[in-house]
């Protein structure tokens, strides 16, 4: 039974229209359900699901729709009048439910002492709402993407002429003077400043860092076209790294990014120099091209973690944060291909943040490894399709093709509970690689949702007379409230091996899958 409900001019924020799909689709009774706005991308999965038809075939972008399918009418309609009580909650208030204004406006109004605005509109009218608030004063955080970048340069123009932050587009992560925005953990303040293209990255370098014992002064988001595009040509990257010059409190500067436009990278490299502090600069992918002056380049973020902890203390900076010795990497390996049946041959990486997979496919490639991937642009790295794994694969979960209309991966584990099973159901699946970032915004039980499908997993491929290794990291402190050490024990009970980092956690998946290759090679079976 299908129920398609159409609002006019009902706009909600993203974020809250991937909840409210989230807790629709966990209720009893219904197939698929989704919250979203009529934008073209929008209608077009719901068309791809079989949810468009009638009024929201005509939907604008600015119109709410609510389609669900349930095995029964009845759920149908509960699950729509629960929906709207939530859409209701949102814009009106009521009970214990705060007063949520729906403009710019509204929000000054009963908060006129604000100086940020985040703004979680679809991307055709962030740049409108963020003209507003840079008109007004107020440094904005856009954490909406598919926001041109014609937009972005102008935007990112108007900012720097005020003094002002533009973080974004498609910046989901930010710690300004103590205070998480967005999907951000719960770290300790100190000495070190970071600027980055902001999300899961951030998150792994600042969690290192608290981890490492260190603190976070800012850790300012650009937005991931900041540093890789020409024509945007690192604005806010620049910007920040200026503002933690000027800033007393940080004795220590960060740059993190995904592989910049060369000429950008000189010119940041330039600025970095230029602010007289101690830096630390990691772009993902490229290797480190030796000390240069006052910067420290570092092979991956852990290391970018450790450098920033040692300068802030003045200390010389020495690798001793690995979890595992190389010894102890090898007898792991040989315990962990033992029972693997002959035709298992494969790792599937299955990521919910975008660098760290990256970090991951760096890393295997590495090693020798040819790894295809749904957000590889090198010819014959693609995936043909983003839900089939082929060969060596790691996919990030967290790409558009999967979160529009849907709640992303951090948000909601169901998509990559479906794909382990997927995995574990495919015969060459030696190894499966998930990384769980906690924090604000993040599930409230991920690791909880996700060892029940690593358990059932790893049952299944038992089964069938092989064994299916299954390691993790945890993106995380402590005092983030989803209880890390509780996280970790939950995964472990399952039978998932979790290190203390992604990239520790991507280590010991090579060596277990250069181990596998040796038994392959020397003809042994298991």
């Amino acid at each position: 039974m299908k129920k398609i409900l159409v609002r006019k001019n009902a706009y909600y924020d993203s974020v809250f229209l991937m909840l409210a799909t989230k807790g629709l689709k966990q209720r009893p009774g219904i197939r698929e359900a989704v919250v979203a706005m009529g934008t073209e991308v929008n209608l077009a999965l719901l068309k791809e699901i079989g949810l468009l038809s009638g009024e929201a075939e005509s939907a604008k972008p600015n119109d709410l729709v609510i389609a669900i399918e349930a095995e029964t009418g009845d759920a149908a309609e509960e699950a729509c009048r629960i929906a709207e009580e939530i859409l209701k909650k949102k814009g009106h208030g009521g009970g214990e439910e705060e007063y949520r204004p729906v403009s710019l406006e509204g929000a000054l109004s009963i908060f006129p002492e604000a100086n940020l605005v985040v703004i979680s509109v679809p991307g055709l009218y962030a740049a409108r709402e963020a003209r507003k608030a840079l008109n007004r004063g107020l440094h904005v955080m856009i954490f909406s993407d598919h926001v041109p970048v014609e937009e972005e340069v102008e935007l990112k123009e108007m900012a720097l002429q005020r003094g002002l932050l533009m973080m974004g587009p498609d910046c989901g992560t930010a710690i300004l003077n103590g205070k998480p925005l967005c999907f951000a953990n719960v770290v300790r303040r100190g000495p070190i400043g970071l600027v980055a293209a902001s999300g899961s990255g951030l998150q792994e370098v600042c969690c290192c860092i608290d981890r490492m014992g260190g603190g976070i002064s800012q850790a300012i988001g650009t937005g991931g076209r900041d540093l890789q595009d020409r024509r945007v040509g690192g604005r806010m990257t620049l910007m920040g790294i200026e503002a933690l010059k000027q800033d007393p409190a940080t004795r220590v500067i960060v740059v993190l990014s995904k592989p910049p436009a060369e000429e950008v990278a000189a010119t940041v490299l330039s600025k970095l120099e230029d602010t007289g502090k101690p830096c630390v600069a990691h772009f993902l992918g490229r290797k480190p091209s030796g000390d240069l002056g006052s910067i420290w380049f570092s092979g991956n973020m852990e290391e970018a973690a450790a450098m920033a902890v040692a300068l802030s203390r003045g200390d010389r900076y020495q690798r001793t944060w690995s979890s595992l010795s190389e010894a102890e990497m090898a007898t792991v390996a040989e315990r962990e291909v033992k029972n693997m049946a002959p035709e298992q041959r494969y790792v599937r990486g299955l990521f919910a943040g975008g660098t760290l997979a990256i970090e991951a496919m760096a890393l295997f490639e590495e090693q020798g490894f040819r790894v295809l991937s749904n957000v590889r642009k090198e010819p014959g790295r693609l995936l043909q399709s983003p839900h089939l794994s082929e060969g060596h694969a790691i996919v990030d979960m967290g790409d558009d093709v999967f979160t529009l209309g849907r709640p992303h991966p951090m948000i909601d584990s169901s998509l990559r509970e479906e794909r382990i099973a997927k995995e574990a159901a495919d015969p060459e699946t030696a190894l499966v690689l998930l990384d769980v970032v906690l924090g604000y915004g993040a599930h409230e039980d991920p690791c909880g949702a996700l060892a029940e499908s690593v358990g059932r997993a790893k049952a299944q491929v038992a089964g069938r007379g092989g064994y299916l290794s299954v390691i993790a990291s945890i993106t995380g402190t402590e005092k983030d409230f989803q209880n890390m050490a509780e996280q970790k024990k939950k995964l472990e009970a399952a039978g998932c091996l979790v290190m203390l980092s992604n990239y520790q956690a991507a280590l010991l998946a090579s060596h277990v899958m250069k181990r596998l290759e040796s038994r392959a090679h020397s003809g042994l079976s298991a």
